[in-house]
């Protein structure tokens, strides 16, 4: 007999659902709400299991297929009213953004997410739980503050729903905080917050709720005491060992990581630093769980333990510069963000004075073809110097064919933002049309342009295209050509164009660095 045999309708089901995830049993989860995707004439039923589905597969870590979830799901919930499932679906799609390295929409799904659960007008059970998983996004992305924030408003929504408090515990949330300190050179300031998530798992066990605590909650209360124990801390168990603990979690991607590292801590904290290292050599977690630093700082600590000074040294020294690079990319998001805004803005202000045209590209933001044209035209008019590029992707039908149209539009809004970073103040960029854009360099001469095509192709030679789009490297090919003055405005800009075309169809044949 199937779930849906067991449950009386769409509602139960939904309902059973919810409960299975809260239980840590996501597989069985999902294979319930596609059961109702596939059933369900219910818009609204379709949009919450859809929704669910998106947070089973991310609590399985089943990466690759975020970006078709987030699509379908979005597609469901637009045309619903219910601010609710706006704001669960954006903390979830930021989460999966997350995992997906894209810091730049994750930050811009945070703020969405926020917003729409603000907005609800009755806050209940569903509301609180997206919350909670906003402020799970919030804490994968190391902003604590607001994390620990958005979990206090689930946790007094919650209450009011009827849920209990040892619920939204989140031990997780004061955990990855814990071990940023530590990353970051205050292990002092580390113990005394998992110190704190200790005191708290007593105060539950005193009360005897202990056995309310969801699996997620328990495993992350079990690596708290173990790295608590590891960095020297004396442990008082009180009946629930870290051993026994880690060992919760159900089928959750991040569990894993946590029983992983969780036995290299138990080994140091119990004198077998060398063990320590060699689990270290072989475990593979998500650098997502708990930092990318995390790792090297275990090894530091148990080399530390084993005497051996340098290695412990290095070790350490990586782990700063692997949570310094966290930081400084955090840092470059909100830049690129208010740069963007400053040039939306400016972008606006300029559009208003052609009322009645489109001349913004809907997808990327930027000036189309027809802004594009009417710069170029008042440039030249004005008898300034001049210089075009055309700008053509490398790989993008591959994306298309691998990945959707989907991912194909997620890779030309990034190009988008990678140009506009480069560029300097005064350049104009403008998508001409499928995956070609336009860069024009006002005041400009070809030896300075070819400076600009270089930070270009560079920028877009970094960005971390694995994690949007696995298997299909995306590149730029680029060609400039200077606008000539003399007979006819409209014959020097075709032939400008037409340089420009072949200087980039000769971009492609050549070369490139890897």
């Amino acid at each position: 007999m199937g779930w849906l045999d067991r449950v009386e309708d769409q509602v139960d089901a939904l309902t059973h659902a919810r409960a299975l995830q809260e239980a840590s049993r996501s597989a069985e989860s999902y294979v319930l709400l596609e059961r109702v995707i596939r059933t369900t004439n219910d818009p609204a039923a379709r949009a919450d299991a859809m929704v669910q589905r998106l947070s089973a597969l991310i609590n399985l870590g089943r990466t690759a297929e975020f970006t078709r979830a987030i699509e379908e799901a979005s597609a469901a919930v637009r045309d619903l009213a219910e601010p609710y499932l706006h704001g669960h679906l954006n903390a979830l799609a930021a989460l999966a953004a997350h995992h997906q390295g894209a810091l730049d929409r994750c930050v811009m799904h945070l703020v969405r997410a926020a917003r729409a659960l603000g907005a609800v007008a009755d806050p209940d059970r569903d509301t609180a739980w997206g919350w909670h998983d906003l402020a799970m996004a919030y804490s994968y992305l190391s902003f604590h503050g607001y994390a620990l924030g958005a979990i206090e408003r689930a946790r007094q929504l919650g209450l009011t729903a009827g849920i209990p408090e040892e619920t939204f515990a989140a031990p997780g949330i004061r955990l990855r905080n814990a071990v940023a300190l530590d990353h970051n050179g205050d292990s002092d300031g580390c113990l005394r917050v998992l110190r704190d998530v200790a005191a708290d798992l007593a105060r539950f066990v005193r009360a005897g709720r202990a056995g309310q605590l969801r699996p997620s909650s328990l495993a992350a209360y079990g690596y708290a005491a173990a790295r608590q124990a590891a960095l020297g801390d004396q442990v008082a168990t009180e009946g629930t060992e870290p051993a026994r603990l880690i060992s919760h979690g159900g089928d959750s991607a991040r569990a894993r990581d946590l029983r992983q590292l969780g036995q290299v801590c138990l080994a140091v904290a119990d004198g077998r630093p060398i063990e320590a290292v060699t689990r270290l050599d072989t475990v593979q977690v998500s650098n997502e769980t708990l930092g990318a630093a995390e790792p090297a700082r275990l090894r530091s600590i148990a080399l530390t333990r084993a005497g051996d000074h340098l290695a412990a040294h290095r070790a350490d020294r990586l782990a700063f510069r692997l949570a310094a690079q966290r930081n400084d990319r955090l840092r470059d998001v909100y830049i690129d963000g208010i740069a963007a805004r400053i040039d939306h803005e400016e972008m606006r202000r300029e559009a208003a004075r052609f009322e009645g045209e489109a001349l913004t590209d809907p997808l990327t933001g930027l000036p189309n073809r027809r802004r594009l044209e009417r710069y170029i035209t008042a440039v030249v008019t004005r008898g300034d110097r001049v210089v075009i590029g055309v700008c053509d992707l490398d790989g993008f039908k591959a994306v298309n064919t691998r990945h959707g149209h989907h991912s194909g539009d997620l890779v030309l809004q990034r190009i988008a933002g990678v140009i506009n970073r480069v560029m300097r103040r005064g350049d104009f960029v403008a998508r001409y049309g499928g995956d070609e854009f336009v860069v024009v360099l006002p005041d400009t001469g070809m030896a300075e342009a070819a400076e600009v095509a270089r930070r270009i192709e560079a920028a877009v030679r970094l960005e971390d295209w694995e994690s949007l789009v696995p298997g299909t490297p995306v590149g730029v090919s680029i060609g400039f050509a200077e606008v000539s003055g003399g007979s006819g405005l409209r014959d020097a800009l075709s032939v400008a164009f037409e340089q420009a075309d072949r200087e980039m169809l000769r971009a492609k044949t050549r070369p490139r660095a890897s």
